[in-house]
């Protein structure tokens, strides 16, 4: 579906320790695929796809989620509204160094109920004065970045739970890159099954809580992203 949408683009497959034929499935489909040496997990997978961007020059990466709910058609409306490399700061058209499909964005039918919805409007809230625009979806997985944000990313993406959602939009907006939202319809989940129990819900409630405040104030090596190859800190 991804090589049909944009068939332009090259297609990574981050294989996290998987013990199925996934990596040989995806090479079948023309997907290059980096395989880590056992589970490492969500955000360690993303830091090393942002990583790989970084050394072949790519300017531009979205995530896509494995489970088929990120509707590869909606792939470019996405990418579409990324900053081009020459411009700092927020551009005037509307354009951002990260760009968050989102869910609730008064499209489609895809609904989140209990604890974890309040804590979704919660954090939203918070990311939307942090960056001075509207979130409505902070911890959608389907969103694209742009040179200075994969640069950003492969130096600097957190290693918690949550770090590839919540945590990531925060250092950016904390290094002076912008965020936006497109929104996008959500499509059943083609495998797997959610990670978030009814029990697991109200976990996710304290933790999201908890991982916003460690973000906010931590001493993260803030940066300001001046060249899309270099990292200048601010003391």
């Amino acid at each position: 579906e991804i090589q049909a949408a944009v068939p332009h683009a090259d297609v990574l497959v981050v294989d996290d320790g998987s013990v199925d034929r996934t990596v040989d499935r995806a090479r079948a489909a023309g997907a290059e695929v980096l395989v880590l040496p056992f589970n490492l997990g969500v955000s360690a997978a993303m830091r090393a796809g942002f990583k790989f961007a970084l050394r072949h020059h790519y300017d531009a990466v979205i995530q896509v989620d494995a489970d088929g709910q990120h509707d590869p058609s909606e792939i470019m409306d996405i990418v579409g509204r990324l900053a081009r490399p020459e411009t700092v700061g927020e551009a005037p058209d509307g354009r951002a160094d990260v760009v968050v499909g989102a869910r609730f964005a008064d499209t489609g039918t895809y609904r989140v109920r209990g604890p974890r919805r309040w804590a979704m409007t919660l954090l939203s809230k918070v990311l939307s004065r942090m960056a001075n625009t509207r979130l409505t979806d902070t911890t959608s997985g389907f969103r694209a970045a742009n040179r200075r944000a994969i640069t950003l990313y492969a130096h600097h993406y957190p290693a918690e739970f949550l770090g590839d959602t919540i945590e990531s939009l925060v250092i950016a907006i904390r290094a002076g890159l912008s965020v936006t939202q497109v929104p996008v319809h959500m499509r059943p989940r083609a495998g797997g099954e959610s990670s978030k129990s009814p029990i697991g819900a109200t976990v996710y409630l304290f933790r999201t809580a908890l991982i916003l405040i460690l973000a906010r104030i931590r001493r993260w090596p803030a940066m300001v992203v001046l060249d899309p190859d270099h990292l200048m800190p601010v003391r």
